[in-house]
């Protein structure tokens, strides 16, 4: 039996990049999983047409998870497709770095109301239907503890994500239901192509200080993912991977 078999995923933010990887390896690992998204509907409906022509079990749901009505809206629908809720994949993040003497009040509220109040406001929800088992994982940022130039406000918000996290570990365990995160290194995506760091001096230097000696790819960070999400981690709550190649 597949080691996810017969569980109900979300996955925030799965239209593309990491988020979709986790969709496909979730789905791969026997999961029925709801790919979110926010605005790529065409992303969140090719996520869900590879997991279909492999077998497996996917629909495309729009929210703006950092909305609760929308956050809320997520769940229930997943809860409606699929009769149940086992995993949530708070994956929706917007990425920006910005100089500080370039940071304001537009900038600080767009990623911190997407990165941060949406992984509260989709897990508050989706804590009203996971039970025993269940299992919540959050994406995070190796950029916590890098200290990257220009990232202030990017990796503060990866910053309040893990101490969040483990608040919510020690809040839900009485539940039974698990809280844990992986936190990325560099990976080669369609964001960090978009903010031009693929090809640049700034992924050189990722790439320099990474024992591995390579960037990441979503898959690479897909599999730590599915790990969490399944009985294989029972004994996990509370805890942060750097999923990194070693870059610390």
């Amino acid at each position: 039996m597949s080691k996810l078999e017969g569980k109900v995923a979300v996955v925030t933010g799965a239209s593309k990049g990491i988020g979709a990887a986790i969709a496909k390896s979730l789905a791969k690992a026997g999961a029925a999983v709801v790919v979110n998204y926010a605005s790529s509907k065409a992303g969140a409906d090719a996520v869900v047409a590879a997991i279909t022509s492999a077998g497996g079990r996917a629909v495309a749901v729009q929210a703006d998870v950092s909305k609760g009505a929308q956050a809320q809206a997520l769940i229930e629908a997943a809860v409606a497709q699929f009769g149940r809720l086992d995993v949530l994949v708070n994956n929706s993040g917007v990425y920006e770095f910005a100089p500080i003497e370039e940071v304001g009040e537009e900038h600080y509220r767009r990623l911190f109301d997407v990165n941060v109040l949406g992984v509260l406001l989709a897990t508050g929800a989706a804590a009203k239907h996971l039970g025993e088992g269940g299992s919540v994982v959050n994406i995070s940022s190796a950029i916590t503890h890098v200290n990257t130039p220009t990232a202030s406000v990017y990796a503060g918000t990866k910053g309040a994500v893990n101490a969040i996290s483990g608040v919510l570990a020690n809040e839900l365990a009485p539940r039974r239901i698990r809280v844990n995160v992986v936190s990325p290194g560099f990976v080669v995506t369609e964001g960090t192509h978009t903010a031009g760091i693929v090809g640049s001096d700034m992924e050189a230097g990722f790439v320099a200080q990474t024992p591995l000696g390579r960037a990441g790819q979503p898959d690479d960070i897909a599999e730590v993912v599915t790990f969490l999400a399944s009985d294989e981690a029972r004994w996990l709550t509370g805890e942060v991977i750097t999923a990194s190649g070693g870059i610390r």
